[in-house]
């Protein structure tokens, strides 16, 4: 928990560099740093060592590294951005999901601590170049990075700041649904085991689940993303969390067969589809010049909900003797956050949907890097 805490503090940080300074130069950096925590992980024999090591490669792989790709993909793409939100969603996913398995034998092969040195060379080998070659004329608003990699002034005329953003109730009903997901889903996969044990799974059975949760999330990340191209973000928030408080209401009848395999389905596509939407609300309404300080604001507290949800349902636990009450405590969040998010306002002066043809420029003298682009 106080790992993840930490870590979450520093994402806003990397989302207020990314408009600053472009995608290539803090990308670059992030793995440098990611790749650079996970050698002092490999080399940690006490406490101090291994919780630095742990922040940093908490802040800097699953925050900092999730949120630059989504949002990079938010910048450049500009027509059909939900769906390509989407790809780069589920391809995250699956990661997660299998890289694990690749993990496993390795360890069982060379060890924990090679293991871990053989990932942040990996991190290396494969994330540089993509920042250095792959990101070549993906720039914002706000930042723009030539051939040579260095920043410049660009046209930030319509920039929300930050403190305006704060103040629609737009900005609230987007948080409050990626924190509400990440605190109910986190809490419910840490204690899945004992969970589903108290509704007649064994072990395995419980740990089974988790491959439906994986094959759930993949198709919803594409469908709520490809969605977000056609339908109104805003009511996608709200489906998704009635997805997620119906799915938690539904616990107490959840036995094994049939009626687990639904129960870990619908969780598992509850959480990938707030996530999904997260990512292509904000672009759809305050437009991308900003970008990265709003995901990195968001991140941030989606991140710190995931350290306080397991230790929630595990005091709740110990104090009531059951899972069921306190899961049917926490469906009650997402439950208020389905029937508001569809009274949310639009923020005024919020740019068109993505689905929408952009505006024809003025005419100007045509330079290189504008016909690349």
């Amino acid at each position: 928990m106080v790992g993840t805490l930490s870590g979450a503090l520093v994402l806003p940080w990397i989302g207020r560099a990314v408009d600053r300074f472009g995608v290539r130069p803090v990308l670059a950096c992030v793995a440098l740093a990611f790749g650079a925590f996970l050698l002092l992980l490999a080399g940690a024999r006490e406490f101090v060592s291994l919780t630095a090591a742990f922040v940093g490669a908490r802040a800097m792989g699953q925050g900092g590294m999730t949120m630059i790709a989504t949002t990079a993909v938010g910048i450049a793409v500009t027509r059909n951005r939900g769906t390509a939100l989407g790809i780069t969603s589920a391809a995250g996913a699956a990661g997660i999901s299998l890289f694990p398995l690749l993990a496993e034998r390795m360890i069982a092969a060379v060890g924990w601590r090679h293991a871990v040195l053989a990932e942040a060379l990996l991190v290396w080998a494969i994330v540089l170049p993509i920042a250095w070659w792959g990101m070549r004329g993906v720039r914002n608003a706000s930042a723009t990075t030539d051939e040579s990699g260095t920043a410049g002034p660009a046209d930030a005329a319509a920039a929300w700041p930050l403190r305006a953003v704060m103040r629609t109730s737009m900005f609230w009903t987007i948080s409050g649904a990626v924190a509400c997901s990440g605190l109910v889903t986190t809490a419910v996969f840490f204690h899945q085991v004992a969970l589903l044990g108290e509704q007649g799974l064994t072990p395995t059975q419980a740990a089974a689940n988790f491959l439906p949760q994986t094959v759930a999330g993949l198709v919803a990340s594409l469908a709520f993303s490809s969605a977000t191209d056609r339908f109104s973000p805003k009511l996608l928030i709200a489906g998704s969390m009635a997805v997620h408080a119906a799915t938690l209401a539904l616990l107490p009848f959840v036995s094994p067969g049939i009626s687990a395999m639904a129960y870990g389905a619908t969780l598992g596509a509850a959480a990938a589809g707030a996530r999904a939407v997260e990512a292509a609300a904000f672009p759809y309404y305050y437009g991308t010049a900003t970008l990265g300080t709003l995901r990195g604001l968001t991140q941030s507290i989606a991140v710190a909900s995931t350290a306080v949800g397991p230790v929630l349902l595990s005091v709740g636990r110990d104090a009531t003797g059951s899972y069921q009450p306190v899961v049917l405590a926490l469906a009650l969040l997402p439950a208020v956050i389905a029937v508001a998010a569809p009274f949310a306002r639009r923020p005024r002066g919020a740019t068109a949907a993505p689905a929408a043809e952009p505006a024809e420029p003025e005419p100007v003298e045509p330079t290189e890097p504008a016909l690349r682009r």
